[in-house]
């Protein structure tokens, strides 16, 4: 979720870091966030499998529900959200030739 605030013309998230739309972003950092996204995208996929297949598990062995059953479904817009940026920085690295 982008709990972004506008301050002066610049966008500011919830931590307080300044975020760069992929066109204001030099060609260094363009490539950086991108390598960036995609081992954010790899970590979030892996990471709300294993919940799963957790929550498939105990589910069988002991028939209860668990909180990790939520907690792999709360990845998936994790994943849209940083998919969506990675498919924004690709678009303008296409626009760039790089």
């Amino acid at each position: 979720m982008d709990q972004s605030i506008s301050y002066k013309d610049k966008e500011i998230n919830y931590m307080g870091l300044q975020v760069k739309k992929p066109h204001e972003m030099s060609d260094e950092e363009l490539l950086k966030n991108e390598k960036y996204l995609k081992l954010a995208i790899t970590m979030s996929v892996i990471a709300a499998l294993l919940m799963l297949a957790t929550r498939i598990y105990v589910t069988l062995s002991k028939g209860k529900f668990n909180a990790i059953a939520a907690a792999s479904v709360a990845m998936v817009p994790l994943v849209l959200i940083n998919a969506m940026n990675l498919k924004a920085v690709r678009t303008e690295k296409k626009g760039r030739s790089l």
